[in-house]
């Protein structure tokens, strides 16, 4: 099998080591990639977001699998045009990404499929933030109605910043705040069968004990041992199966990787959100866990016959990584930074560039992450963080807290 990997993230770096492990795949391309995934992988220069140069690449390369990455391809419709040009794609179309692209949209479908969720309104002025931030006091819970890589979402205590950042995005969707410890689900989906994976929990705040603003995400470990039980079959019964029956209902089925963020409340699990492709950091530590071979799992999703795949393998123990940032991220991150230390097993690169003389520099805010596998959670924190203290990156920082909590059994479920 010949797979061309769009994007040059740490989640496609994650994804590129699972894709090269597979013994089905042959040839492995990534556009545009990372230096990390230079390592695995062939690179080639493609924009991303442009679906006529995705699609033509794919045909360049005689690919037989494409595996789009990030959000904003696949709300960008590269996932059709792949399509129309008879080449199998792993990530849904563009009418079926808006379930990512639109708050809005994923609470209509919601609403619809009678998914346990938050209640909420759509706001497109301040009268209409005032009356739903009255409506469901604080902590107030404000999101960009679009695409905001992961740091689009505001909770708060302080009214003026939920306004403030309401009118920041124009489109808003304000939420009742849902309480309880968050779950990551993501679920491999040809329309109809679904298989789910390994449940997560990733840490989106940028500082220790969850303060500070919303990144795209410093770390994150899996299994969950406090997980309720019967959590994810609860979940596919509740949530997936009903949103994608509902999505075949409106003609837009979605096929490739339905991304299920959940709280844990009282009350049961609530979705949180739906995105459209794998989670990141989450795929660092799920992928990391998964046994079975993963081009074979996403070119069944990618064509229809994941109903005959068989179950999926899981290997035992635990994964945890630990993402670490540029200095100013997420505000303003500073790149060109010189990096050294991160040519070991376990660092998934995401935002690095290499110069022609071969030496690694940073190039965005979340720089790369160690990612570790261990007998149990605390033998994997333990080797995550080790991985982490041998990168050499000025000014770079890094929370200390991800797993903690649940290596010490401090993880709750409000009663």
């Amino acid at each position: 099998m010949r797979v061309l990997l769009v994007g040059g993230g740490g989640r496609e770096h994650a994804l590129a080591l699972g894709l090269s492990a597979d013994p089905a795949v042959e040839a492995l391309v990534a556009a545009p990639g990372n230096p990390g995934i230079a390592a695995v992988a062939s690179l080639r220069e493609v924009t991303p977001t442009d679906p006529a140069a995705v699609a033509a690449l794919a045909v360049e390369v005689a690919a037989d699998l494409v595996v789009v990455g990030p959000e904003a391809p696949l709300v960008a419709g590269v996932a059709d045009a792949v399509r129309a040009k008879g080449i199998a794609v792993f990530g849904p179309g563009a009418e079926a990404a808006r379930l990512e692209g639109s708050k809005t949209f994923a609470k209509d479908v919601m609403t619809a499929a009678g998914v346990p969720t938050a209640r909420a309104y759509t706001c497109v002025d301040a009268a209409g933030v005032a009356r739903a931030l009255d409506e469901f006091g604080a902590p107030y819970v404000v999101k960009d109605d679009g695409l905001a890589a992961g740091k689009g979402v505001v909770v708060t205590d302080d009214r003026a910043t939920a306004e403030r950042h309401a009118a920041d995005c124009g489109r808003v969707v304000i939420e009742e705040y849902l309480s309880g410890p968050e779950v990551s689900l993501f679920v491999v989906t040809d329309g109809e069968a679904a298989l789910p994976l390994l449940p997560a929990q990733d840490f989106k705040r940028v500082g220790d004990g969850d303060t500070g603003p919303n990144t795209g995400g410093m770390g994150a470990y899996a299994p969950l041992p406090w997980a309720p039980p019967g959590l994810v079959d609860d979940v596919m019964r509740d949530v997936v199966h009903p949103t994608l029956a509902e999505m075949r209902g409106r003609g837009t089925p979605f096929a490739g990787l339905l991304y299920v963020g959940l709280a844990i409340t009282p009350a049961g699990p609530r979705v949180i959100e739906f995105n459209a492709r794998f989670g990141d950091p989450e795929t660092q530590v799920v992928l990391a866990l998964l046994e079975t071979p993963l081009a074979g799992l996403l070119h069944a999703a990618a064509t229809g016959t994941l109903g005959a795949h068989p179950p999926l393998r899981w290997r035992d123990g635990a994964a945890v990584t630990v993402v670490v940032a540029a200095d100013g991220y997420p505000q303003g991150p500073r790149t060109g930074d010189v990096i050294t230390g991160a040519d070991r097993a376990g660092i998934i690169q995401a935002g690095t560039r290499r110069d022609a003389d071969g030496t690694l520099r940073s190039a965005g805010g979340r720089v790369l992450c160690g990612t570790a596998t261990g007998p149990d959670l605390a033998a994997a924190r333990d080797a995550a963080y080790e991985l982490v203290r041998a990168v050499e990156l000025a000014g770079a920082h890094h929370r200390t807290d991800i797993a903690a909590a649940a290596v010490d059994g401090r993880v709750t479920i409000p009663g």
